[in-house]
């Protein structure tokens, strides 16, 4: 099993940055990728960027449109975190934002995928005010 937990988020303002975090704890050698997604109030949850890990140690990083050039995703494999940097905020960014692993190492779904996600983090509230 593998658990995770975010942090980072809060409130700020138009324009201004955050950096969330997914800390992985237990079996996270098993985790072939990791991903953010987000869900605004009324709106189902949405991809935004993911990292993966080729069995080369190749890194792989992909993004949702609506963040490309503001959202950089990166990992520190010793401390078993991921992050999410987010600049340029906007108030859509506005919502809960989860931390998802995979442990498989083919995709059914696609990356962007929720169900191809196995572990979910509890989420953390992201708010950007205009």
């Amino acid at each position: 099993q593998v658990q995770l937990v975010e942090s980072g988020g809060g409130l700020v303002q138009a324009g201004g940055s955050l950096r969330l975090s997914c800390a992985a704890s237990g079996r996270t050698f098993s985790m072939y990728a990791m991903g953010w997604f987000r869900q605004a109030p009324g709106k189902e949850r949405e991809f935004v960027a993911a990292i993966s890990w080729s069995v080369g140690s190749t890194i792989y990083t992909y993004y949702a449109d609506s963040v490309k050039g503001r959202f950089t995703i990166s990992s520190d494999n010793a401390k078993n975190t991921v992050y999410l940097q987010m600049n340029s905020l906007k108030p859509e960014d506005t919502a809960v934002y989860y931390c998802a692993g995979r442990d498989k190492i083919y995709y059914i779904y696609g990356y962007y995928d929720a169900r191809d996600y196995g572990y979910w983090g509890q989420g953390t509230q992201v708010t950007v005010s205009s």
